[in-house]
């Protein structure tokens, strides 16, 4: 038995259930991570955070390291290139707004609600967004569609929305795992240009791909049940 805390963000409005006790919101910064470490008696911290959640990676790194408390980031792989593949790797959002051209195009914008505004600078597209929660308040964008639902999808899914939007462009993070390729996989097939925004730099930390590599970190044998 592993006695364990998880925290999310809040950013979720119905997260998914688990059995864990559970803590909603933002610790205050890494001093505020500490401070919550020492009071919990936290001895590992394992940061499964989304790859481009950056400030509280980051944090986590920094009240670690000052509490002398081990760390692992649960991580998934990034996306690599297939053959057929039509990528336009960029750095950032900013970056990935300036790509996109200058005529009116239908654009799926698989990013998050918290990356729409920037994309109000190209006005011009029709936008299909696709997001866990339903916006609060009006988007910044005047032509976009929304879709409410929560992964994993299907390649059939993805070629069907795809077509019957007639999407020209893809704009993805470079999240990585199974759960959300199936819209770079449909891009593949209907020969569409991607804008795929690379993955943030994060301070060094140790690393693992899958949860068993976490469970033998913390010194817990899967094969005995325990």
């Amino acid at each position: 038995m592993i006695d364990a805390i998880y925290s999310y963000a809040g950013r979720t409005k119905i997260p998914l259930p688990h059995a864990l006790p559970t803590r909603i919101g933002g610790f205050g910064g890494a001093e505020g991570l500490a401070d919550f470490m020492l009071k919990e008696k936290i001895t590992h911290v394992i940061d499964a955070t989304h790859p481009f959640a950056v400030e509280m990676s980051r944090h986590a790194v920094t009240a670690c390291a000052a509490s002398n408390i081990p760390l692992i980031a649960l991580e998934r792989a990034p996306w690599s290139r297939f053959a057929g593949d039509n990528w336009i790797e960029v750095a950032d959002i900013a970056a990935a707004v300036a790509t996109l051209p200058d005529q009116a195009s239908r654009v799926f914008l698989a990013i998050g609600r918290q990356h729409i505004a920037p994309f109000a600078a190209k006005p011009l597209h029709a936008y299909t967004l696709r997001l866990v929660d339903a916006p609060d308040g009006t988007l910044p964008l005047p032509n976009a569609e929304v879709i409410v639902s929560r992964g994993p999808f299907t390649l059939d899914g993805e070629l069907e929305l795809m077509r019957s939007r007639q999407i020209e462009w893809v704009v993805a993070r470079n999240s990585g795992g199974a759960g959300a390729r199936a819209k770079i996989d449909a891009a593949r097939v209907l020969l569409l240009p991607v804008i795929m925004i690379a993955r943030p730099v994060l301070p060094e930390r140790l690393r693992a791909e899958n949860i068993d590599e976490v469970l033998a970190w913390l010194g817990h044998d899967t094969r005995l049940g325990a």
